[in-house]
Order: C-alpha cells, then structure tokens, then sequence
C-alpha cells in the first residue's frame, strides 16, 4: 500500500509528471520491443542473414 501511494504521490498525482511519465514509458517500451523483435528476427533466420553468410561469397584481397 505504501509503495503504491509513493509512485501515485511521485509520478501521477499532477497532470505534468504524469504527461512525461507516459512519454517516457512510451519511447522505453518502444525501444523494447524494437529491439526484442529485431533479436528474435535475427534467431529465426540465423544462417540465412546476409551478415552471417557473406564470408562465403567475398574474396579477400
């Protein structure tokens, strides 16, 4: 009950903390998921990616 009021008190409670507490949550969630969509990408297709087969093709100098 305490920590419950303490976030209401410190991030909710005015219309301005609770304006930046949303943009905040949604440029973090974001990122998140951006980078947790492009991990699981990457493992599906690991060996079919261009960076992990490009040793094949090039020619060392």
């Amino acid at each position: 009950m305490a920590l419950s009021r303490s976030v209401y008190n410190l991030l909710f409670k005015r219309t301005s903390t609770f304006a930046v507490t949303i943009m905040v949550g949604a440029v973090v969630f974001e990122r998140v998921f951006d980078q947790a969509g492009d991990a699981l990408y990457e493992n599906l297709n690991r060996g079919k990616l261009w960076k992990h087969i490009k040793h094949n093709y090039e020619k060392e100098e």
